[in-house]
Parts: C-alpha cells; sequence; structure tokens
C-alpha cells in the first residue's frame, strides 16, 4: 500500500504530537506513525497491577510550556494539573527530615543553619533570573553553524544579535551566575551557598536527576537549572501531578490533534526512511507499507534516527562521527508499585502533606557521590537515590479506595552493564535494593507491596527508544546543547538530508515533557514549507 501527505512524523510522543498540532494548525496534512500500541511515548499512563495504574516513565509535571498547553487548548481537551501541597520532602534518618514548600522552607531550613535560611530569599532570586533567560529561549531556534556565504549566514547573525541583547539585559552578578551555572559542578555551586547538607541535598537532586553523574561531574549545575525553569498553573518553579498521570497529557495532545485533522496511526513502526535523489520523501513501515510525504520529521531518539533508518551513506562522514560519539545514558532505574498502605517514614509518620511531595531519599551530597561511584565500579550504588512520588495521594483515580500507588525514580545505576552482564539478569535484584532502601527511612513499606513494575535502563531502551535508558534523548553536557544539540551545523532541527527534520527531545532545549523541541520544529518547518510555495 502506498499512500501520500504533506508531513510524516516518525513517533507519537508528546513532541511528535505537539509538532503535529501546530503544523496542522497551519493548514499542513500531517500524519504521526506511533510503533506502540498507544501515543504518548514515555508519557503515558498504564495498569501496571490489577487495579493499579500510574505514569509509567515520567511521572511529574512541571515542565510543560505554558504557550504550548494554551496554544493546544489541553484544558478544554481534559488535562487537569494540580501542585504538590509540599515541593520536597527529605528524610535524614529516623528522627530528622527537612520539608520544603511555600512559607515552611525557612523554618525547617533554620533547624540546620539559620544562616542558610537567611541566604534562601538571594539563593531563589539569583537562580530565577537565569531561569527566566531559560524560559525566553526555550521556544526559540538556536542560532545555527551553517556554511556559506552571507546570505545563509544573515538569519543566524540576526539570531545571535537577539540572544546577545538578552544576555545584555542581566547584571554582572546575573552574568557571573550564568557562566558558573554552566560550567560548574552542581555540587561546588551549592557549597558556595549554604553550609548544611540536607538544603544542599534537595537542590543537589536537581543536578544529578536523569543523568548517570556525580554532584560534583563539571557541568552537572546546568543539569540544575534545567529542571527549574518550569511552573504549574502559573506559579515558576513548582511540580505538580496531571489528573489521570502523565498519558493524561498526551492523550490531550492527542485529541487537540485529530480536533485540527492529524492521523495518527499507532502499531506502526518505521523501518525506514525513504530518500530520492538525496532528499527525505517518506517512510517504510515494518508491515511493508510505503507512505511519502513533501517532509519527515523524526521525534526519535538521534542514534535511532541516523543510525537505524538511514542510510549511512547519505549521511556527512564528520556527522557519523559525531552521532556515533553522541553521549546517551542516565543511571536511571524506573519503578511503580502498588501499595496497601500509605509509607510510614520514621522520622514522620503521621500522613500529611508530605506524602504529596516528591519524597528524596539521598540525605547530602556526598551520599550522592557515593551513589555515583559505586555505579561506576559495581552496575548500581549499594545506598542507591531514590526519589518516590505518591501520586495517589492527589488523585484517587490511581488506585482502589484506601490503597495508593507509587512512583520509584532509582538511581545511579550504569546504563549498560559491564563485563557482560544483562539487565535482564538482574533487574529483580536491583528492584529489590530499591525497596529495601525506601523500607529502610519508612519501616514497612515493603510488607505493603503488592505488585512492582520495573524499568532498568535496557528496558526503557527497549521499550521507549531511550539510548541508554536516557530519559533526556541524549546527556546536558555543554558539547550537547543549545546550537550543538545534536550536532552542530544542526541545531536548526533540520538533517544533513533534505526534508527530513528532527522534533524529539535531542533538539534544543532538551528533555523533560516540555512540548519546545515540537513547537520549534515546526516554527522551522512552515518556514521552508513557505520558501517552497
Amino acid at each position: 500500500m502506498t499512500t501520500s501527505t504533506d508531513i510524516l512524523i516518525i513517533g507519537g510522543g508528546h513532541n511528535g504530537l505537539v509538532c503535529a498540532w501546530y503544523l496542522a494548525n497551519a493548514g499542513l496534512k500531517v500524519t504521526v506513525l506511533e510503533r506502540r500500541s498507544v501515543v504518548g511515548g514515555a508519557a503515558v499512563t498504564e495498569e501496571f497491577h490489577p487495579g493499579f495504574r500510574n505514569s509509567v516513565a515520567s511521572y511529574t509535571v512541571s515542565l510543560l510550556n505554558p504557550k504550548v498547553i494554551r496554544d493546544l487548548d489541553l484544558p478544554g481537551h481534559g488535562l487537569q494539573v494540580v501542585k504538590r501541597k509540599l515541593a520536597n520532602f527529605l528524610p535524614l534518618n529516623d528522627r530528622e527530615y527537612l520539608a520544603m514548600g511555600g512559607d515552611r522552607t525557612k523554618a525547617e531550613v533554620a533547624k540546620f543553619s539559620q544562616k542558610d535560611a537567611d541566604r534562601l530569599d538571594a539563593y531563589g532570586e539569583r537562580l530565577d533570573a537565569i531561569a527566566d533567560v531559560l524560559r525566553d529561549i526555550v521556544l526559540q531556534t538556536p542560532p545555527n553553524m551553517v556554511e556559506g556565504g552571507w546570505m545563509q549566514a544573515l538569519p543566524e547573525l540576526l539570531k545571535s544579535a537577539s540572544l546577545g541583547k538578552r544576555m545584555a539585559g542581566l547584571d554582572l552578578t546575573a552574568r557571573r551566575d550564568l557562566l558558573a551555572l554552566f560550567s560548574q559542578s552542581a555540587g561546588d555551586w551549592l557549597d558556595g551557598w549554604f553550609e548544611s547538607d540536607p538544603i544542599k541535598a534537595a537542590y543537589g537532586f536537581d543536578g544529578v536527576v536523569g543523568a548517570f553523574n556525580s554532584p560534583y561531574t563539571p557541568g552537572s549545575a546546568y543539569v540544575l537549572l534545567h529542571h527549574v525553569f518550569g511552573e504549574v498553573n502559573g506559579e515558576k518553579g513548582a511540580w505538580g501531578h496531571a489528573i489521570g498521570g502523565m498519558g493524561a497529557i498526551t492523550q490531550a495532545m492527542a485529541s487537540a490533534c485529530r480536533a485540527k485533522g492529524v492521523e495518527i496511526h499507532t502499531d506502526s513502526a518505521v523501518s525506514e526512511i525513504l530518500t530520492e535523489n538525496g532528499r527525505a520523501v517518506g517512510v517504510v513501515t515494518a508491515a511493508g507499507d510505503t507512505l511519502r510525504a513533501r517532509a519527515v520529521v523524526s521525534n526519535l531518539h538521534p542514534k535511532l534516527t541516523f543510525e537505524k533508518l538511514l542510510d549511512p551513506a547519505l549521511l556527512p562522514a564528520d556527522f557519523r562521527e559525531r552521532m556515533a560519539r553522541y553521549r546517551s545514558g542516565s543511571g536511571t532505574f524506573r519503578m511503580n508499585v502498588a501499595l496497601s498502605e500509605l509509607p510510614k517514614f520514621s522520622a514522620l509518620p503521621e500522613a500529611g502533606d508530605h506524602l504529596t511531595a516528591g519524597i528524596i531519599i539521598a540525605p547530602s551530597l556526598a551520599y550522592m557521590d557515593r551513589a555515583f561511584m559505586d555505579a561506576r565500579r559495581d552496575g548500581w550504588s549499594k545506598e542507591p537515590i531514590v526519589e518516590m512520588l505518591i501520586p495517589s495521594t492527589l488523585d484517587d483515580s490511581l488506585a482502589p479506595a484506601g490503597q495508593h500507588v507509587a512512583s520509584l525514580f532509582c538511581q545511579h545505576v550504569e546504563p549498560q552493564l559491564s563485563g557482560g552482564r544483562s539487565w535482564d539478569a538482574h533487574r529483580d535484584e536491583v528492584a529489590d535494593l530499591m525497596i529495601a532502601t525506601v523500607d529502610k527511612y519508612a519501616p514497612g513499606f515493603k510488607a505493603s507491596v503488592l505488585g512492582r513494575q520495573i524499568m532498568s535502563p535496557l528496558d526503557l531502551e527497549r521499550t521507549f527508544g531511550l539510548v541508554g535508558g536516557d530519559i533526556f534523548h541524549g546527556q546536558l553536557g555543554l558539547d550537547q546543547l543549545f546550537s550543538a544539540r545534536p550536532v552542530l551545523g544542526h541545531g536548526s532541527h533540520r538533517a544533513p538530508v533534505q526534508g527530513l527534520y528532527m522534533c524529539g527531545s535531542g533538539t534544543h532545549p532538551g528533555g523533560g515533557v516540555t512540548g519546545a523541541p515540537g513547537h520549534n520544529a515546526a516554527h522551522e518547518i512552515l518556514k521552508d514549507f513557505k520558501r517552497w510555495a
């Protein structure tokens, strides 16, 4: 069977859906092809134990761009996001804890250091100044390094001038902070601000989440920054929960797309990107169908796009070399558990708002550093980092009455085990360790587990195409950010093959459920279509 359309989008994850909506809204005929039986990519909700549903991979909301929410009218398509009642809860031992959120934070931090409590406002203001810059450039295509004469370079120079003007608006203090956040480790940045371990751990977790690094790895301060430029219902820096799980976001996006005439086909894996005379002209599906289009857009991980679906002879030799070196792998081990009851933490055993928070088991930066070193040496940390969310405290649709579901985002594990070992052989062993780690701080937790869903890095790669289990579609290092994401010279969402575009998290601004890469890619595609008209 052969069919044709204006745009073919490979991959029905959230960025693919966002890109599809903007293109269809401009009047183009768009078809989305999704390999799995449900759209949403890593932002899906599934039943994992009889009567218990949860977000399978991505698990919390903050970075979803407000413009994307407004333009697609996601609330009108059923999306409801509620804020956590507390931001974070860190059990430190059997007696002590740190609870963060709203007016409570200063008093909590003062339990450990009055000096640190007094510095919180200044820290927040300084970080917000830089986060505001990121918010401004998230929905802008970076200046692209191009070859050719001044006619090709001029548009990119104008983008650089606009960006430079935005940076020039920062005072000298903010410029120094910007330099530090893009070059320092999260640990060095936080050590310069605070003296007590608990507050540094609370903030430092954002510097390792989704990354396979120590909080003292140079560049990890940017990972911290990447996690603070979001918002929930207009409140900057807040985190929340989508009622119905993360799948509610992508189902609302799919509904918005269908209302614009987008065709979405599930169980439609793509085996090859078709080219003619060096130009992408369609795809061949695993079922053997040929679909032709004026342009092809890949929402897949860059390594899958360029190493699995394209004839390598079509790509410049240096691009192939850079893609072979593209760093992808996060120390993530993801679990969902069905619970007979809420956990009771030794440090704060009664039920309360802290159970709606991001519960972080990692009491110090030193603990996080050891976890990384263990994983580098042994394959997984003996004392792992665990962030636990219990979304059923905010959303009673996920579990039977009186019971609960918990998301466990666990680190550090080696993305690819050394010594010929496979994650298939060690998945349950490490899952037991993660549950035992929570049980150490909340005795009885292990006994309350009724069922569990386990996603090792290998499972994340096989199920969602996250190479090396990398939740960001590639590490967030300086050499893989902004104009260099995924490769310098192709930061404009345009692939080296004419008519082929990229709209996934492997492009600016990177990972997280933001919708920004899909938004920006659509903008560039529409510019090209106007030139071709």
